[in-house]
């Protein structure tokens, strides 16, 4: 196996968001550790996608509108296609649950905290914002479940990367908003969230907290590269929380939460799905081993749609 170096430097595509460099370099430092690189044999290279399009956050439209998922992945996946980059460095909720004819996504690092970051100046808690409070976000997952927890409250769109929308917060556009505490913990900005969400109080978007690295099907030696650093508990979890996905992915476009948990020498899977104007919720669990992971997650997702009465997804 040839191995990457200065002259032939392993591309590794990324967003150029500081939390995306982030994880690329994360994901740079795993490389060279497990494979004793030398840093010029890799190399970070930022491609900007539709979802970091300034004149679109700046328009806080809805992602469904714009385009949802593809925003943040569809040019990094053609840079791939193309060679111009070898491997591709994701947050994996902003992923599409099927890859591209020629991509594959085996590769998962190890997962950092699921849970929503709390985010004001003025409020330590969910539970303390006042009747009336705004808060913003550009989740249609979060958007339901405050919808649905805190009915009174004022919901606005709130869309950007974590220093914009920190920005928007200290410029007083809304009372509250909500980031991911794996983000804010990558970036070492943990200490600005007032707080963590339980996930028995907001269950977390799927693969939230966890970095995917996509290649290309038939690139053996990045195949290889990446293998080394795959942490197969995370790649478990995911197995079963994507499959839920795709299988409701596959019959709407709806608020969304799922979670898997290693437990008793098994897996746990938790999901929900909501009505968008959050007026109703459907929950389900299962329990199984790690081989049946994917047939568990599809059979929960069958399971809630089972349960939701017609026109559940629509917007009212």
């Amino acid at each position: 196996m040839n191995m990457p170096n200065a002259q032939n430097p392993l591309k590794i595509g990324t967003r150029g968001s500081p939390l995306a460099l982030a994880q690329a370099f994360e994901t740079r430092q795993r490389l060279m550790s497990a494979h004793h690189l030398p840093e010029d044999a890799c190399e970070i290279v930022i491609i900007k996608t539709t979802g970091d399009d300034k004149t679109l956050i700046a328009a806080d439209r809805p992602l469904k509108e714009i385009g949802n998922k593809g925003l943040f992945t569809k040019e990094i996946e053609e840079a791939m296609l193309a060679g111009a980059i070898d491997i591709a460095v994701h947050s994996t909720k902003d992923m599409p649950v099927d890859q591209p004819r020629g991509l594959v996504l085996d590769c998962y690092l190890p997962r950092e905290d699921v849970r929503d970051a709390f985010m004001s100046t003025s409020f330590a808690r969910l539970a303390d914002l006042p009747e009336g409070a705004v808060v913003g976000s550009s989740s249609l997952r979060r958007r339901a479940q405050l919808a649905n927890r805190r009915p009174d409250l004022k919901l606005v769109e709130f869309r950007g990367n974590v220093q914009t929308r920190l920005k928007k917060l200290n410029d007083g556009v809304a009372d509250a908003t909500f980031l991911a505490m794996a983000g804010l913990n990558r970036l070492g900005m943990a200490a600005l969230a007032k707080s963590a969400v339980e996930v028995d109080e907001m269950l977390p978007a799927v693969a939230q907290g966890a970095i995917g690295i996509e290649r290309r099907a038939d690139d053996t030696l990045a195949g290889a590269l990446l293998a080394a650093i795959h942490d197969a508990p995370t790649g478990e979890r995911l197995a079963a929380e994507r499959a839920y996905l795709r299988t409701l992915d596959g019959s709407c476009e709806t608020p969304i939460a799922g979670l898997a948990v290693h437990e008793g020498g098994g897996l746990w899977l938790r999901g929900e799905i909501l009505r968008p104007d959050g007026s109703e919720v459907i929950r389900g669990e299962r329990r199984f081993g790690a081989s049946d992971a994917a047939e568990a997650g599809a059979d929960l997702a069958r399971a809630l749609l089972a349960e939701a009465p017609k026109g559940f997804f629509d917007w009212r």
